[in-house]
């Protein structure tokens, strides 16, 4: 992005009282995103951060999506800290226009990634529980909430970057398992129940002093709730393949969350919800490997295959519950215990 980019933010910062209108702002530009810019603004007493949609996403593939999903993230972030106070950064200032907005900035030395704490050991099952609570509490909260609903209407948007990249793009990979991908992409799409985030991924959770912090809210979507609880416990799973000798701990993460998640929601939705969250699961964690966006770190083409030879049989036939697909993935790598 160039300077006149940044200084238009800072202009619009300025007018809407966000930044002091006599200070120096400084734009830090932060890493790790591939769908955003991303700012640190410092201006006096003022730190916070800048975020504004890119059209085209930083992957290798070429993989594009609407640059108005910045203005459901904030709406979706402002909506979650409403749910579950201190679980979004603040929104301080939203511009449609130009298609970014400001929010708190969390110092990464009180608000470490959960990625960046499951990779080095510091894997708290009581962690991933809080996530999964959080989740849950904001899924119960929105559920046929026909207002959310409404200004979350956006099937072509949630196809465009999650559904088509991840299911579909998976399917064309396996022709063999292409059947039940795409369908299951179609029956995710056609369900409307509650607000989703869309990429519950341990990269976009800070872990904050007082709980979870979510952030990157792109995908936001009021669709199948099941599609968070999958996609982030899918992310679980895989890092049983980057650092093995933790593999028991993932997997006692993947109980924590997944007990806490359906713990949170009511008997009646929990029986209906856990077999998707079950099918979808497998589907997503084949599609991190054979997908528009692979996780960066399995790099190593045997432990691709292996990946592959433990879902896509999951794949191929889904199971009823999430015991079997943790079970297939203890097999592997751990040493006992299973979900119940």
């Amino acid at each position: 992005m160039s300077d006149a980019d940044t200084a238009e933010i800072e202009m619009q910062l300025r007018n809407a009282g966000v930044i002091p209108a006599d200070a120096v702002a400084r734009f830090v530009p932060l890493t790790g995103g591939v769908a955003s810019d991303i700012w640190r603004v410092e201006a006096g007493p003022i730190c916070i951060a800048v975020k504004r949609a890119l059209a085209k996403l930083r992957v290798a593939a070429d993989w594009r999506a609407p640059v108005d999903r910045n203005a459901s993230e904030a709406e979706w972030l402002r909506a979650a800290a409403k749910i579950v106070p201190g679980s979004a950064p603040k929104v301080l200032y939203h511009d449609a226009a130009h298609g970014f907005f400001a929010m708190e900035y969390q110092p990464p030395e009180r608000f470490p990634v959960w990625k960046a704490e499951l990779r080095d050991g510091r894997i708290v099952a009581g962690f991933a529980a809080a996530v999964g609570s959080a989740l849950a509490a904001i899924h119960a909260a929105t559920a046929g909430d026909r207002e959310i609903a409404r200004g979350f209407n956006f099937d072509d948007k949630f196809h465009a970057i999650r559904l088509e990249p991840y299911l579909e793009a998976t399917a064309r990979a396996h022709p063999t398992l292409a059947e039940n991908l795409l369908a299951l992409s179609r029956e995710t799409l056609a369900r409307h129940e509650a607000l989703v985030h869309g990429d519950i991924s341990p990269k976009n959770i800070l872990v904050g002093p007082d709980g979870p912090v979510f952030l990157d809210a792109e995908c936001a979507w009021y669709g199948d709730p099941a599609f968070d609880a999958a996609f982030c416990l899918n992310h679980l799973l895989l890092k049983c393949v980057w650092v093995p000798a933790q593999a028991d701990r993932y997997l006692a993460a993947f109980d924590a969350f997944a007990d806490a998640y359906l713990g949170g929601l009511a008997s009646r939705v929990v029986a209906e919800i856990a077999p998707r969250i079950a099918r979808l699961l497998p589907a997503l964690t084949l599609a991190r490997i054979d997908g528009k966006s692979p996780v960066e770190y399995i790099v190593l083409e045997s432990d691709k295959q292996l990946v592959r030879a433990v879902v896509s049989p999951l794949v191929a036939s889904p199971p009823r519950g999430l015991v079997a697909v943790r079970e297939a993935w203890a097999r592997e790598f751990a040493k006992g215990g299973s979900h119940g």
